[in-house]
């Protein structure tokens, strides 16, 4: 049974990035747990969770691209830009075409300056803007560069009740916020718009696919660790293996030869052990993180 690596969970909706986090902390029997990239609570889908010595790899999953399948509501507008949040315009979107629509999601489409959703766990003096406006503050984010590689309407559904539903499938850079595509369309075709479902379906190569619901993983418990150490950095990184000498150094945070790449990269011992992260500079290879046993 392996007590250190990443687990692929399938978040509910209902419950925050850090519930589930305290969940798996109870089901392991460790306080050393972390997850690579906030889900919002109403959101579901893949959240990576790593468990001891893997949160130190966790550097490595927060950045990767993501893939999301979504719903968005256009003619309503909430705080949050989502269905969590208070309404706050309701516009009639009788006139909006499909073909609109379309062409408002590809105007969205690419390298883009996205102003983050106001209610946003984004700090602000040390605050997170989400504190700030439920305290009734008034905040104004700083827009940030973002890719959107791919912004898809696969479902237009008439208009009901006022407003009509686009169900869009995502895939994007870390860092983007689907409620602002929400928000974003809304807003260029005069109606406003929030995001009423939200699935992760894909965080880099990590799949709903394979993700563990939190009832599977009570049935596991303590044995919750889907991928132990060394296939856990072969997922996100690529590898190279060393001999007993280097492996002895490297594990004490030595230099190893380099071999003209410029990392990061795994390094694993002879036996398959997963060593650490390198990276290699100014002719030197030397350890990013060291993640041999002590």
């Amino acid at each position: 049974m392996s007590t250190h690596g990443l687990i692929v969970v399938d978040k509910p909706a209902g419950m925050t990035s850090h519930d589930v986090v305290a969940r798996i902390r109870r089901l392991a029997g460790t306080r050393r747990v972390g997850h690579g990239g906030t889900l919002d609570p109403m959101a579901t889908g893949v959240l990576v969770v790593a468990v001891n010595r893997a949160t130190r790899l966790l550097t490595y999953v927060i950045g990767v691209g993501k893939t999301y399948t979504a719903t968005i509501r256009l003619g309503v507008s909430t705080v949050t830009d989502d269905a969590e949040g208070e309404v706050t315009d309701r516009s009639p979107v009788d006139g909006v075409t499909e073909e609109q629509i379309r062409a408002g999601l590809a105007a969205l489409t690419g390298e883009i300056d996205q102003v983050p959703s106001a209610v946003s766990a984004i700090k602000i003096n040390g605050q997170r803007a989400y504190r700030r406006v439920r305290s009734g503050e008034q905040v104004e984010l700083a827009a940030r560069r973002v890719t959107i590689s791919r912004l898809d309407a696969v479902a237009v559904h008439p208009p009901t009740d006022g407003s009509v539903d686009v169900d869009v499938e995502v895939a994007c850079s870390s860092g983007t916020y689907i409620r602002a595509i929400a928000r974003d369309l809304g807003a260029a075709l005069g109606v406003g718009g929030h995001l009423t479902a939200l699935r992760r379906t894909a965080v880099g190569g990590f799949t709903a696919a394979e993700a563990a619901t939190l009832a599977e993983l009570e049935q596991r418990a303590p044995d919750v660790v889907q991928l132990p150490m060394a296939a856990a950095a072969g997922r996100l990184l690529t590898g190279r293996e060393v001999g007993a000498e280097e492996a002895r150094v490297l594990g004490h945070g030595g230099p190893i030869t380099p071999v003209g790449r410029p990392g990061p990269y795994a390094v694993y011992a002879p036996d398959g052990e997963l060593l650490a992260v390198v990276s290699e500079r100014d002719g030197r290879a030397r350890a990013e993180i060291v993640l041999a046993p002590a």
